[in-house]
């Protein structure tokens, strides 16, 4: 029998593509990349073109370095995409290429056979590839470094990348592969002469304690033993991965760590004075994970008076940190782009406000600092007042430290107040009655320390608005408030954007005590957004909008529209529909113009108008960017339909004049099917907003609004779509009411998908299954002929949620028609009459006298049909129930 041919490059090939892996990581600007790549997408359509690859790789040996590990990064790359498709030789070929390479001479060399190998895994598990474990086990034991080094390589990226597939059953394995490993790794490796082995098996074992496999729980004492050997390690990036190890399990497993916690603890408080940062950071993390896994409290409290003062330590600023750079910049240097933060519009949302934000100090670096001032602020909300007497002496001392040289010692105090101001409010109240203690920080000589003041005066805002009412509160209030407005007029950048940010957070707390003082605010916020540059300008859009959100009708005054208004339209005829910077602004112009109401009608028409061309033009550059003549970008139509929103709740009927002669109906309907969920979750709350102010104008297209709507509560509900089924719930609900039976034709598809939501409940959120509650109660008083049949399966989830629901005009439209279907099919509420009670009781008062019948009509309905198991039913509740119910029955 004739032996298989194994595959051969040819040499004029091979040379071509080395010419271009060459040049493709030449650093010559000479050479034309966009012209490489191409060619080598062209050789890609060539079916043996990753062969070449892994050939450059493994056997090009003399080659230059570089150059072997591109066509390796090349290849992971393709294989990617190809490997599912490759013809079954050429996998072989390189899976039999790869292997031998594991214990290559060249580090380089071996992390990219790892990188690959790991890609590979991925794409088709162990089991497809049955020689890789043999082979890793044979290089792990052969003693060979570089052979030991490339299987760890390899099999570190395997358990970052894909840890369960090492914890699964394998055909012809008589264990799991974890059980092969984890000993090695324990015995060998973490005892390792060699640092990268340590550092590398160690990796490996902590990637999989999130998961926790059985293999790793069943040998936590050897975990454990290992963790204690290597805690004091000569490596850095070793210690480092020790820490996060006690982090972890003090998260997923805290009871692995309670038979040894004083020595954790101790360990984790030494390792956070490391003089490596980084390992400090690590052994940081551990003091909030050890409250939020609530082991016992009197162990860390003996622990503070030695805690602390390494925390407090820790939050001063160190000498690279790169706030020293930024904070010397003055306001007469433009921005650059990069100093642009990413910005993140959040598409309007009808309900709860229950959605996970966007963490906005994701674009911050996480460093030793701001992890210990976490700590403190988690601290200070378990021990309260307890952690003063070990705190308070340590920021006394360092805010009394005199000299330029101690100004990082006092910035590091004020900070430390700010990060305890919720946790030790009590006990921090006489030293507050003089919170203008802080004031003349405000006007300090260094920047960060004006600034850091102006974030602690903001979370001691609360405290102060508590205190207006007695005329030493209402003065010190004045004060805190003006000293915040004159820092929004610093010359310095990074003061300008703390004090805004600051008075935002102070405006938010304040509401309407800010009323008296509004012309004197808002011709700071105008002077501030006359003379900041372009980054700066996007927080002051931010503190208009907090402003109009915060005094609402307040703001409607000529005098106040005078100075807000003219700079802003100003503005907003400067910047072109395709300029990024219109984002803020078009969010600020919301929140004014639900604050103005009516009021905002001078303005409206343009707006309006702008809002069309904005989306008209991004409709037309998601086709055809060329004559639209800018780029598609999604969050001009989502900040267009949130504004257009705004206006019709300012306006109410009175955006009928607008939106009559537009074609806002089609534009709408279009946002409705778009495939990106931010559109369509705007476009709903729009669709909503219409339907509450001026329903007649969907009526032309009403099937089409509402059978989209209804499509939105049976899509997968994932996260984003969530979101989207929440104002598409709402939408069909707001509108149910306006139209009346001409939501029929879709009653009995809703009602079916919003049982569902409130079966599973738990698998969405609370604004979800509120609002899926009310809707499906308003579709039940129109038409409980078509709900009435089906409510036995949705009966019980539909009662608990309505029991969440304030009291309110919506929850009275629900609760008509939970009546209405109890009324058509009694006996399809019996067994959930407990819980019809109990949605009952939840209303502190039924306002609505016909709503109030309905209930009294139901609860009577069922006392007679029960007869002398009425008061069984009863002898179920609780008596806070029982009593509420006594008022209609």
């Amino acid at each position: 029998m004739a032996a298989t041919t194994v595959w051969q490059p040819r040499d004029d090939g091979l040379a071509e593509i080395f010419t271009l892996l060459e040049q493709q990581i030449s650093p010559s600007s000479a050479v034309d990349k966009s012209q490489i790549w191409k060619q080598l997408e062209h050789f890609s359509q060539f079916p043996d073109f990753n062969n070449y690859l892994v050939f450059i790789l493994v056997r090009a040996e003399g080659k230059p370095i570089g150059i072997r590990q591109a066509a390796g990064l090349l290849l992971k790359n393709n294989l990617k995409r190809v490997w599912i498709s490759m013809a079954q030789e050429n996998q072989k070929y390189i899976k039999s290429e790869l292997l031998p390479c594991l214990g290559a001479v060249d580090r380089h060399i071996r992390t990219t056979v790892g990188t690959i190998i790991s890609e590979v895994v991925n794409i088709e598990g162990v089991s497809g590839w049955l020689e890789l474990l043999p082979a890793l086990v044979s290089c792990l034991d052969s003693n060979d470094l570089n052979h030991m080094d490339g299987a760890m390589d390899a099999l570190s990226k395997i358990c970052e990348d894909i840890p369960q597939v090492l914890d699964s059953e394998v055909p012809g394995l008589a264990e799991r592969p974890i059980n092969i490993f984890l000993p090695r790794l324990y015995q060998q490796f973490f005892q390792s002469p060699h640092a990268s082995l340590r550092k590398l098996a160690l990796g490996c074992v902590n990637q999989y304690v999130i998961i926790m496999p059985a293999a790793l729980y069943n040998s936590m004492d050897k975990y454990l033993q290992g963790l204690f050997v290597l805690a004091n390690d000569p490596v850095a990036e070793v210690r480092k991965l020790v820490c996060a190890a006690f982090v972890h399990l003090t998260e997923v497993l805290p009871s692995s760590i309670e038979p040894h916690l004083r020595n954790v603890m101790e360990y984790m408080l030494q390792v956070n004075k490391d003089p490596d940062e980084e390992v400090a950071l690590e052994a940081c993390e551990f003091w909030s994970a050890y409250c939020d896994a609530q082991l016992p409290t009197e162990n860390l409290k003996e622990f503070l008076p030695r805690l602390i003062p390494v925390l407090l330590s820790n939050m001063a600023y160190a000498d690279d940190d790169e706030s020293l750079l930024d904070a010397e910049e003055d306001e007469s240097q433009p921005d650059r782009d990069q100093d642009l933060k990413p910005r993140f519009h959040t598409s309007r949302l009808h309900g709860s406000e229950d959605f996970d934000d966007d963490d906005d100090d994701s674009f911050n670096v996480w460093n030793l600092r701001k992890c210990s001032a976490a700590a403190i602020d988690v601290l200070s909300n378990v021990f309260g007042d307890e952690i003063l007497p070990a705190l308070m002496p340590l920021i006394q001392a360092k805010l009394s430290a005199s000299g330029d040289e101690a100004w990082k010692e006092r910035e590091a105090a004020v900070l430390t107040l700010g990060a305890i101001a919720e946790g030790c409010f009590n006990g921090l109240y006489p030293l507050l009655s003089e919170a203008t203690f802080l004031l003349p920080l405000l006007d300090d000589k260094f920047p960060l320390i004006r600034s850091i003041s102006c974030w602690t005066l903001s979370r001691f805002g609360k405290y102060l608005i508590q205190e207006i009412g007695n005329p030493k509160g209402y003065e010190q209030f004045e004060k805190v408030l003006m000293g915040l407005l004159r820092r929004l007029l610093d010359s310095n950048k990074r003061v300008q954007e703390a004090a805004c940010s600051a008075f935002a957070t102070v405006e938010e707390d304040a509401a309407e005590e800010l009323v008296p003082h509004l012309e004197v605010i808002l011709q700071h916020l105008m002077c501030a957004f006359g003379k900041y540059q372009r980054r700066n300008l996007r927080i002051v859009y931010d503190a208009i909008g907090t402003l109009a959100d915060s005094v609402r009708e307040e703001l409607n005054k000529p005098a106040y529209l005078e100075i807000l208004m003219p700079p802003l339209v100003a503005k907003w005829q400067q910047l072109s529909n395709s300029d990024k910077d219109l984002f803020p602004l078009l969010e600020c112009f919301t929140s004014i113009s639900q604050a103005l109401g009516v009021g905002f009608a001078p303005f409206a028409q343009p707006v309006f108008q702008r809002c069309m061309d904005i989306i008209q033009l991004q409709l037309l550059a998601k086709v055809d960017p060329a004559s639209a003549g800018a780029q598609y970008d999604r969050e001009f139509i989502v900040c267009s339909l949130d504004l257009l929103s705004g206006l019709a709740e300012g306006l109410g009927s009175g955006i009928e004049s607008l939106i009559s002669p537009s074609n806002l109906r089609d534009l709408l309907l279009k946002c409705c099917m778009d495939e990106a969920s931010d559109v369509r979750q705007s476009a709903f709350a729009l669709m909503g907003d219409l339907a509450r102010v001026y329903p007649a104008y969907l009526q032309p297209r009403m099937v089409e609004f509402l059978e989209i709507a209804s499509q939105q509560l049976s899509a997968n509900l994932i996260r984003e779509n969530l979101s989207v089924a929440n104002n598409a719930c709402w939408a069909i609900g707001e509108l149910a009411v306006k139209v009346r039976q001409e939501v029929s034709p879709i009653v009995t598809n809703v009602a079916s998908s919003l049982g569902l939501i409130l079966q599973h409940g738990e698998a969405v959120n609370k604004s979800l299954v509120e609002n899926s509650a009310i809707t499906l109660g308003r579709l039940a008083w129109i038409r409980p002929d078509l709900v009435a049949p089906h409510m036995e399966h949705f009966m019980k989830p539909w009662c608990l949620a309505l029991s969440m629901v304030r009291d309110d005009i919506e929850k009275e439209d629900a609760f008509r028609g939970l009546c209405a279907v109890v009324k058509v099919n009694p006996s399809g509420g019996v067994s959930s009459l407990v819980f019809i009670c109990k949605a009952i009781a939840s209303w502190h008062e039924i306002r609505s006298e016909d709503v109030n019948n309905e209930v009294s009509q139901v609860l009577n309905g069922y006392k007679q049909l029960l007869g002398n198991s009425w008061a069984e039913c009863l002898s179920a509740l609780e008596p806070p129930v029982k009593e509420r119910l006594a008022r209609y029955v």
